[in-house]
């Protein structure tokens, strides 16, 4: 009996006590290394189906790879890193690294090569594309970012634009972000991609990394995790323009979640372009969100800091701006003051959430909601039209994550 009584408590200390959990391991995996992206007009008509290769999409504008990634059980942490160097292209160009939702059954890939987007709805002034239907998912941003102006390609023909507080030009740009929240989209086969708005047949070389941090703890269980996609307004997709809608109205939206849904959040990314130096990339514009006519969001979505990231900007316009200076007379050793003219770069100027060279990150809101359809509603106030060659618009992306 004394050997049952053992035996017993061995199995409901042990038998029953948490499950081990397989491991798979730390991973990296190289999405795209060192290609060139760069647009040339009816150059590329691949339809998009192997996996591991690299297809080039909207006359190159766009890179798609068909990977596998491990399927993980337990806890782990994912983050996706970017670098960019210029190819020839001078310019700040906006980018974006994405992940086409697993639950889109229309999608670049299946409206690849001669498909079409759903049509859009004429409360969103019928533009394609950029909300969900019965079918069609918006791709879900990895990252945001803005291309510096000629970061490596012009390191060696603009040594005079280089300011004394800067020892040498960078030969790249390398952005990385957590991603953890979105790991539902990437298990298994995923299709990622990455947009550069570059319209030179020079472009830029590109790398992505993704990697994978599996904690050592072998009882921690990966959380169940969901994403669903609102909307994005990038214009990936042929048909699509750069959208001006925020100038006229509110972008609105419902969107359900299930009785299962806890720990929701609502991730948005904006970025404010175009209209020159009177327009909407170099005007504060407060951005606004309301779910069920609550506002959960608002705040001027600006980056003011953009010096700071001159090393990035070979290639950038520089003027000369006047000003009094303060400084150390070597003589008397007492500070004097005099005019001076100082460099200004485009790239130091103060922009809508971005600088030439920076990524972008999400700004993440809390949400307390019940089960079924919630309304959603997007305004960015005072948003000015495209005019001319004035082609003010901005880049919204939204989605939700919540835990089941």
């Amino acid at each position: 009996m004394k050997y049952v009584a053992w035996l017993f408590i061995v199995f409901v200390l042990f038998g029953c006590g948490p499950k081990v959990i397989d491991s798979i391991g730390d991973k990296s995996i190289s999405v795209f290394d060192n290609e060139h992206l760069y647009f040339d007009a009816g150059a590329f008509s691949d339809e998009l189906n192997e996996q591991n290769v690299t297809y080039r999409i909207m006359d190159g504008r766009i890179l798609m790879k068909k990977i596998s990634l491990p399927d993980y059980q337990r806890e782990v942490d994912v983050s996706v890193k970017v670098t960019v160097a210029s190819a020839g292209d001078r310019w700040d160009k906006s980018g974006s690294l994405f992940v086409i939702p697993n639950t889109a059954v229309d999608n670049f890939v299946s409206l690849q090569p001669n498909g079409v987007l759903p049509e859009g709805k004429a409360e969103h002034e019928d533009l394609k594309g950029i909300v969900s239907s019965d079918t069609y998912k918006p791709v879900v941003e990895l990252m945001r970012f803005m291309t510096p102006f000629g970061v490596g390609y012009y390191n060696d023909k603009m040594d005079s634009r280089k300011p004394v507080y800067i020892p040498h030009w960078e030969d790249k740009v390398v952005w990385e972000q957590d991603v953890t929240e979105r790991l539902s989209l990437l298990e298994g086969e995923v299709w990622i991609g990455i947009w550069i708005d570059t319209w030179t047949k020079e472009g830029y070389t590109v790398s992505v990394e993704m990697n994978f941090d599996e904690t050592e703890y072998q009882y921690a269980e990966k959380p169940s995790a969901k994403v669903k996609s609102l909307l994005n307004t990038i214009p990936y997709f042929k048909e699509q323009k750069h959208v001006d809608l925020f100038a006229r109205k509110d972008l609105e939206l419902k969107a359900s979640v299930p009785a299962s849904a806890k720990n929701i959040r609502l991730n948005y990314i904006t970025t404010g372009h175009g209209g020159h130096s009177g327009g909407d990339e170099f005007v504060k514009k407060v951005n606004i969100v309301k779910v069920n006519g609550k506002e959960v969001i608002n705040f001027i979505p600006w980056r003011d800091d953009c010096a700071a990231f001159r090393r990035f900007n070979p290639g950038s316009g520089v003027w000369l701006i006047e000003d009094t200076a303060a400084y150390i007379d070597w003589n008397t050793w007492q500070y004097e003051e005099k005019v001076i003219e100082e460099r200004l770069a485009s790239s130091d100027l103060s922009r809508s959430n971005w600088c030439p060279g920076s990524d972008v990150r999400p700004y993440i809101v809390d949400l307390e909601l019940k089960e079924g359809e919630h309304h959603f509603s997007f305004s960015v106030r005072d948003a000015q039209e495209i005019e001319g060659d004035e082609m003010n618009h901005w880049l919204v992306s939204a989605y939700l994550t919540w835990e089941e």
